[in-house]
């Protein structure tokens, strides 16, 4: 590489790293995965903020996180210009219906696995998702992206894994995978929010590695690319 496209290099990747730092994230819940995402999130310079129904909940979990960590009351507007679902899926539609016009402009990220109660299949029966079935009740203006669900915890807490990313909106799915990026780890967009119900399979897809082929927890889906 030589000095002009070295120096171009460094200059991109500044500005990447600059606009890491300008993402302004709001986490609904707060169980293990906003715990996770949050400390990965302040960690990789991001703002951060709280919300859970159980206000001495949302307040322990934000002063665990540390940093600037703020909390928001429930069903008020998010700071966050990202707003991470981190909740059960049968949960995630009625939270945001609830939130109504309070979402209108935030980029919505549904992180949840609808599994059935045998952990082999989905539990709705028909070609959707809980990320599409958002997209219906959310206001106008927001956006709705799938992303981090085919990922477990401890290896999101530990490892470096592939976040795969659906939605819509282009505009979106950049400023998700920014985020990402700000984690140190790599987003992979498979399209529109359609592919949500599948990635939703590839939820159930690990489940049945770890319990069949690998045998074990700790490890992720991912994409490896093969040249010549």
């Amino acid at each position: 590489m030589n000095h002009t496209a070295r120096n171009e290099t460094e200059r991109h990747l500044a500005k990447r790293k600059r606009a890491h730092l300008m993402s302004s994230i709001t986490l609904i819940g707060t169980g293990n995965m906003a715990r996770t995402i949050g400390t990965l999130a302040v960690a990789g310079g991001n703002t951060v903020e709280v919300m859970g129904r159980d206000q001495s909940k949302a307040d322990a979990l934000a002063k665990t996180l540390g940093g600037d960590t703020t909390t928001g009351r429930w069903g008020a507007v998010p700071a966050g210009d990202i707003v991470i679902t981190a909740l059960l899926y049968d949960g995630v539609v009625p939270v945001v219906a609830e939130y109504a016009d309070a979402l209108a402009g935030k980029v919505v990220v549904d992180i949840s696995n609808p599994f059935n109660a045998t952990f082999d299949g989905l539990a709705h029966s028909e070609e959707t998702s809980i990320a599409q079935e958002v997209a219906k009740v959310a206001p106008a203006g927001a956006s709705v992206v799938k992303a981090f669900n085919t990922i477990f915890r401890n290896v999101l807490e530990k490892g470096r894994p592939d976040v795969f990313v659906a939605g819509d909106n282009a505009r979106a799915k950049a400023d998700v995978a920014a985020f990402v990026e700000s984690l140190g780890l790599r987003p992979l967009d498979v399209g529109g929010l359609r592919m949500a119900h599948w990635l939703e399979g590839m939820g159930v897809v690990t489940v049945g590695l770890a319990g069949n082929g690998v045998g074990h927890w700790d490890f992720a889906l991912g994409a490896n690319e093969f040249t010549g």
